[in-house]
């Protein structure tokens, strides 16, 4: 086995490591290691995924109007879905020679360019026009990442839910808003890592709980106010006079709740039910690394947003799963395996390398574009398997001898990821700017291309602070009303300046007691992120010191296994060393909480 070998980046010029375990998986897929590091590769991949952004476009088939993540100014033909699944048109039919005069990847962007596009990646939906990258959804309004949901708006990765609003990362839940990463729950407002619960207000961490307000770090419990115990009289008469309905007891009751959060411990990482893992909200995994938003995954690194299972023996994935022996990954699975450099391909493709909307039980594919249930293809062209196993070597060591060159003389050799000039969006409008955020100014001098909201006239007919204060004094001509979000444009979180309220919205504020919003949904989807922990891990101490927190903050409530002397405990998370959090090994944290 290979020793491990420190490398510098290309892009960023940072060091990182490639360990014995990881030769070994390049070798067993048949790549050259990596020269990006792990956290420019992830943002290389993230720019070919458009999450939220979306436009009114002409369907260059039919001449319909039609919603797209493409907008109307990029130099290709975009296909509404149920055309560019029909067969009638074949993306065979765009195939060419390889030209071994030119880089591999000039000659993909140029295929790219000319296949037509999918318009959006959507299946299934009723009355919900305004999602994206979304299957079988009734009734939903700007939902992105989610399926087997109904009458739900403003979420992000929402599963089988029912009347969910501005939320994130939420599976059978019902009745929920401001919710982040709940399960198996219902009436969750404003609360984070809820699972088996209902009727929780303002609170963290709770799991088989009922009837908490403002609680953190609590089990099988009821009738709690700030984690002190009621009756249920008592409960109930003290939750009326918290005047949920209006928007200045809310900032008040926020601040409380979130002061309170941090007196109490976290554990290192979301999870349960691992071995041998590093990373954040891993469950029944076993030897992954580096990994978050993933279950059910083994020998695996480098994986993120992975809802499908099981998956086995890949890195470096990003949204999708239920695959094996995958590398260099975006937006793919069911059937996927022995693949490498891929986007947006499933269900159904096997020993294939550097492919885009490939699927079908196709194989054998190099280089190619939206080819459905084809074999021995390359650049879309129709080979001969023995002509196919001549070529296909031929190509990769043309790749590393005529590399391809960016803007920045990156090198991208046989191994690299996709270019970011291959891609259709912008940084701005790709996830990339959710967690690697850039001015655009910082963008094109990294060489990434950006793009300028379009110039819209919005005329705004109330300014947020004009609002009333509580939901029983909103009259129904606020549907009328052109809401001026606080941010006023001049944040860096795609502020929309202007925006309404839908009926379904008005309604559930109304039957749930809730105060009007006073961002758009852009930006209460951006404060919502940030309680989300970065795609980074730290090596960090138990913070438990005996009988207490080593800043004296907690105090434990049980005896530890090492006594009154400091947790020995060491671990990897995602919670930086500079934050406020008190961070509880697994051993620590159960004891006090489970």
């Amino acid at each position: 086995m290979a020793e491990k070998e420190t490398k510098t980046c290309q892009n960023c010029k940072n060091q990182f490591a490639i360990e014995p375990e990881d030769f070994e998986f390049y070798a067993r897929i048949k790549v050259p290691p990596p020269t990006f590091c792990p956290e420019c590769r992830l943002k290389r991949r993230m720019l070919f995924r458009n999450e939220m952004t979306l436009y009114k476009r002409k369907c260059d088939f039919t001449g319909e109007i039609i919603f797209s993540g493409i907008s109307q100014d990029k130099p290709v033909r975009v296909y509404k879905s149920d055309v560019w699944y029909s067969d009638k048109w074949d993306s065979i039919d765009y195939g060419r020679e390889y030209d071994f005069s030119r880089s591999f990847f000039e000659q993909f962007k140029d295929l790219y360019r000319t296949v037509p596009q999918l318009n959006r990646s959507v299946l299934r939906l009723v009355d919900s026009d305004y999602c994206i990258n979304a299957s079988d959804l009734k009734n939903c309004y700007l939902l992105f990442n989610s399926e087997l949901s109904e009458d739900c708006a403003y979420g992000d990765g929402v599963t089988s839910c029912k009347n969910v609003y501005d939320s994130y990362f939420m599976k059978h839940v019902e009745r929920s808003y401001e919710g982040f990463v709940c399960l198996r729950s219902y009436n969750v407002f404003h609360s984070s890592n809820i699972s088996g619960s209902h009727d929780i207000y303002f609170s963290k961490d709770l799991m088989g709980c009922e009837y908490c307000f403002g609680c953190v770090d609590l089990r099988h419990k009821q009738y709690m106010i700030f984690n002190k115990p009621h009756s249920k009289e008592e409960y109930f008469k003290k939750l009326s006079e918290f005047n949920t309905g209006s928007y200045k007891s809310l900032i008040q009751l926020k601040n409380v709740a979130g002061s309170l959060q941090l007196k109490f411990p976290v554990k290192f990482m979301h999870g349960y039910n691992n071995e041998n893992v590093s990373g954040d909200y891993i469950t029944n995994s076993h030897n992954v690394n580096h990994s978050f938003f993933i279950d059910e995954f083994e020998d695996c690194k480098y994986c993120y947003w992975m809802g499908l299972k099981p998956t086995k023996d890949c890195y470096d994935f990003n949204w999708g799963g239920a695959s094996e022996m995958v590398y260099e990954a975006v937006a793919a699975g069911y059937q996927i395996g022995n693949a490498r450099f891929i986007y947006e391909c499933w269900p159904g493709l096997y020993d294939s390398s550097y492919c885009m909307f490939c699927s079908s039980g196709s194989s054998h594919l190099f280089g190619c574009v939206g080819l459905r249930n084809k074999h021995y293809c390359i650049l879309n062209k129709q080979y001969l398997k023995e002509e196919y196993e001549k070529l296909v070597p031929k190509i990769i060591q043309q790749m590393d001898e005529v590399p391809y060159k960016d803007q920045r003389e990156r090198v991208y050799k046989y191994g690299e990821f996709f270019p970011p000039e291959i891609s259709l969006f912008a940084y701005n409008e790709t996830i990339a700017q959710e967690y690697f955020p850039l001015t655009k100014e910082q963008a094109i001098e990294q060489g990434y291309s950006w793009r300028d909201p379009e110039t819209r006239d919005i005329k705004i007919t109330i300014r947020a602070e004009e609002l009333p204060d509580h939901i029983k004094d909103v009259k129904d001509d606020i549907l009328n009303q052109i809401i001026g979000c606080q941010h006023e444009g001049g944040c860096n979180e795609q502020c929309t300046v202007g925006f309404k309220i839908i009926p379904q919205e008005l309604e559930f504020y109304r039957k749930m007691n809730l105060p009007l919003p006073r961002l758009c949904p852009n930006c209460r989807h951006y404060q919502r992120l940030k309680q989300r922990n970065p795609l980074k891990l730290w090596h960090r101490k138990c913070q438990c010191a005996g009988q207490k927190d080593d800043k004296g903050t907690y105090q434990n409530t049980d005896k530890h296994f090492h006594d009154n002397n400091h947790c020995p405990n060491e671990f990897e998370t995602s919670y930086a060393p500079e934050r406020p959090e008190i961070v509880y090994c697994e051993q620590c944290y159960n004891s006090e909480v489970v």
